[in-house]
């Protein structure tokens, strides 16, 4: 509820109360407040009226909308702070601010109408101080490309300027949907898919052919009822996204805000959900069918998709925004080494010591940042596996893909809303020794469950993958010092040291680029220890050379020169590895 002050000349001033909701201004008769005013277009502007906030938008109209004497930009939404005075020809609106307590919404007939005069253009140089949100959109583009806007991706069809009128109709849509038919209750006693979505269907439309809210310009009832549609028994907005097997990140930062990553690159969308509401239906539906919860009591929630792709969610009070979901999505078919050679994120020579290296029965482990794509390279390394051996992946939402026909798939749990049953990745490690494992696939090791993976290593699983967060292969060895101390024993540095040389035989780092391409920038060998340090080399690495002129980074990978110490023992097992890869000279002249 906000409360506002109408001021006219000759009339005294008269308290207002908007409700929140969306009210169009103007001379036409179907504007939600009407002001036959000669200087007032038949649709002025547009309040709404949301969260105890207040934005007014200019329609284009003639004479044009004014903010203590700063004519806005029409078609631009500005925030309309307390204390601030709305000008609509001879007419002022004063903000006076927020109310708590509910009070009916401001009635057309309160406003008193004035007689018919010649409108007053304001002048636009004002004295008064310019708004720093007005001035925004004048400014010429900025010449740091950090302040560049984020690019706009068309998903829904709606135009910015009509989605606050698309969302106030969609929120008293489904409140009367809510009314009529219980979709809860209609799913637990057993009614089809088929016939919820048929019900729906029409419930929706019927609803939305008996709102008296007009529809903006370029909006069509399809369009409102595709949106109910998703968001009454679907995931709303994401489902459209989920589909599109560009977009690779989907990222929700409560109802207005829906983000996508696509090719690298980050876009904002058109799309939104009609409330927060919304979005946490969005959210149950997902992590219901899992056994998981999220409530005020456990916030935070990771889980999964259908088709594997990493879900997490959290919710206010931790979220300030409203509910916040994040979504990792992966490829309907999962890519295959070939694919990571076509998009430049390893070499042929690389892919063949890596599959070796694995064959082998080398423990590697995958490094890198938040989105460089460890995990898709962890699928790919697994794929390399012999399909006779028993392999045992442990993740904490499952999302690897193995084609393997001897897999067996464990995932951890959460505790209970009681605080009991958790059970962690340490505790599914130790268990998975005493599951005759040959190789042990870690999701990802973030915690104690480190030293156990060590152990496994150092104990005959010899052949074992994981990934974990760093930025470097030195990085990456410090970091599992850190968390084989997580795991609670006061054990010696060096001690440590020694597990990880023993244990650990290769690094590959994977890193997400500026342009947002994804690249294997190292591949490392840990050969021994010299004193209380751990010695590496790498075996390959990542050159950049520039950038083209549509700012992707350009580069090759190259060997170093450097020859793994294990070669006698990928000879010893036949394996076909052309010891020329590991030459520069040679690779160069390839590249040339």
């Amino acid at each position: 509820m906000f409360e506002i002050i109408i001021s006219q000349p000759g009339q005294g001033d008269t308290l207002g109360k908007l409700a929140p909701g969306s009210y169009i201004v103007g001379a036409g008769r179907q504007c939600h407040i009407q002001l036959e005013m000669p200087e007032i277009s038949e649709r002025h502007a547009q309040f709404i009226v949301r969260d105890n906030t207040f934005e007014v938008t200019d329609l284009g109209s003639a004479n044009g909308t004014y903010v203590d004497d700063e004519m806005l930009t029409p078609n631009t939404p500005f925030r309309v702070d307390p204390g601030m005075t709305i000008k609509i020809g001879r007419l002022s609106i004063f903000a006076k601010g927020p109310k708590i307590e509910s009070a009916a919404p401001l009635p057309v007939q309160q406003l008193p109408q004035t007689p018919k005069a010649p409108p007053v253009l304001h002048d636009e140089k004002s004295a008064n101080p310019p708004s720093e949100n007005i001035l925004k959109p004048r400014l010429p583009g900025s010449v740091n490309p950090t302040r560049a806007p984020i690019p706009l991706l068309v998903i829904s069809g709606v135009p910015e300027t009509a989605r606050p009128v698309i969302q106030e109709i969609k929120r008293r849509a489904h409140f009367e949907l809510l009314k009529r038919l219980n979709l809860k209750k209609m799913v637990l006693s057993g009614v089809s898919e088929k016939d919820l979505s048929d019900r729906a269907k029409t419930t929706i439309r019927e609803i939305l052919s008996e709102l008296s809210i007009p529809l903006p310009s370029g909006v069509s009832h399809e369009m409102v009822e595709r949106e109910m549609i998703q968001e009454a028994i679907g995931l709303g907005p994401l489902d459209y996204l989920i589909e599109r097997d560009d977009i690779t990140e989907i990222m929700v930062n409560g109802s207005n805000q829906v983000f996508v990553e696509k090719k690298g690159t980050l876009f904002r969308t058109d799309t939104a959900f009609a409330d927060n509401a919304q979005v946490m239906a969005a959210i149950e539906r997902i992590v219901s069918p899992l056994g998981r919860r999220i409530d005020e009591s456990s916030p935070m929630v990771d889980a999964r998709l259908p088709d594997g792709s990493r879900v997490n969610a959290i919710i206010p009070p931790l979220s300030l925004v409203g509910p916040s979901i994040t979504i990792r999505k992966f490829s309907k078919n999962p890519y295959e080494v070939s694919d990571l050679i076509n998009f430049g994120s390893l070499t042929a020579d690389m892919a063949r010591f890596l599959e070796v290296s694995v064959l082998v029965r080398k423990n590697i482990v995958i490094s890198g940042g938040t989105g460089s794509g460890k995990t898709t390279l962890l699928n790919v390394l697994s794929s390399f596996l012999p399909n006779r051996e028993r392999i045992v992946t442990i993740e904490d939402a499952a999302e690897l893909q193995l084609n393997q026909e001897h897999v067996v798939r464990l995932e951890s749990r959460p505790p209970n809303i009681e605080g009991r049953g958790e059970v962690s990745i340490r505790d599914l490690v130790r268990n998975s020794l005493r599951m005759r494992p040959d190789r042990i696939v870690v999701g990802e090791c973030r915690g104690g469950e480190a030293l156990d993976m060590l152990q496994a290593m150092n104990t005959g699983h010899d052949g074992s993958l994981t990934t974990i967060h760093a930025n470097t292969p030195r990085d990456c060895l410090a970091r599992l010092e850190t968390l084989v101390l997580m795991a609670g024993f006061d054990l010696p540095l060096r001690a440590i040291r020694e597990q990880i040389c023993s244990a650990v035989c290769l690094v590959v780092q994977a890193s997400r680029q500026r342009d947002g391409s994804r690249n294997i920038t190292n591949i490392s060998e840990i050969t021994k220890m010299e004193g209380e340090v751990i010695t590496m080399q790498d075996i390959f690495v990542f050159k950049q050379t520039g950038w083209d002129s549509e700012n992707r980074i350009i580069g090759h990978h190259e060997p170093t020169g450097n020859i793994p110490s294990y070669l006698e023992e990928i000879e010893r097992a036949r394996l076909d590895l052309d010891i020329s890869i590991f030459d520069p000279e040679k690779s160069a002249s390839r590249r040339s």
